[in-house]
């Protein structure tokens, strides 16, 4: 299977101009496979961090390697660079990213109403809520957005048309902690370090790792505990399951 990928990846970077679109139903199933490869692509390389000029040369691999050219570079042979590439990379992204993070939480903090936690986490009240207050226990009903701190929106139940539910002791330590401060009908603003979210790990390639995040949460009603409830996109990583609860 990974060798059939590799050789569909390989197609899919060698040919140029295809305008054709699907018609029958084994034509969309092949378009959406490749749709599916270019975004395991995107978390293969993820890593990476590849300027244009780089991906040129991965590229130039592919192509050579798809038209049997003699090849520059054998995989092989290179593994071990490969391999310490990759790591050199992620360390050094990741420490940029710890450093902007650092730099953003910061200043949260100082905002007028921002109340900075013993754990990192930075409250920020937009509206007061006249409603009950959740427990770790409890299942929410929630709307919110979820930006990196560039701005960038990764995820929203808004923009879906459609409020969250799950149990507040199953999602990241940040919102465990955050959302238990509000009141239903509140709607409040969460900074997160990546200590109270995805850590060093991250969630590549939306979210990377040592990332600092953002949420605007509404608490729309406070549900009681079902085992059926779903955790949306900010469910906690299984090692910090454990800790979301206080």
């Amino acid at each position: 299977m990974r060798k059939m990928m590799i050789a569909l990846l390989m197609v899919f970077f060698s040919v140029s101009g295809w305008a054709a679109q699907p018609q029958t139903e084994d034509q969309k199933a092949l378009y959406a496979m490749g749709v599916a490869l270019k975004k395991q692509m995107e978390i293969m390389l993820s890593n990476f961090h590849l300027t244009a000029e780089e991906f040129g040369f991965v590229k130039q691999g592919m192509d050579d390697a798809f038209s049997s050219k003699p090849l520059a570079a054998e995989p092989e042979a290179y593994q071990k660079n490969i391999m310490e590439l990759a790591q050199k990379r992620m360390e050094a992204a990741l420490q940029k990213q710890k450093d902007s993070s650092l730099s953003y939480l910061e200043k949260s903090a100082a905002e007028k109403g921002a109340i900075k936690m013993d754990s990192g986490v930075i409250y920020q009240e937009i509206s007061a809520g006249a409603g009950a207050q959740p427990k770790s226990s409890d299942v929410v009903k929630v709307h919110y957005t979820g930006t990196l701190i560039d701005g960038k929106e990764f995820d929203s139940s808004v923009k879906r048309g459609q409020p969250a539910e799950f149990p507040l002791g199953q999602v990241i330590p940040c919102w465990t902690e955050g959302v238990a401060k509000m009141k239903v009908g509140g709607k409040a603003k969460l900074v997160c370090p990546s200590t109270m979210a995805y850590g060093d790990q991250g969630r590549p390639p939306v979210i990377p790792g040592g990332a600092a995040l953002v949420f605007e949460v509404e608490l729309l009603e406070i549900k009681e505990a079902a085992p059926e409830a779903k955790a949306p996109a900010i469910k906690a990583p299984e090692k910090t399951k454990a800790k979301t609860k206080k």
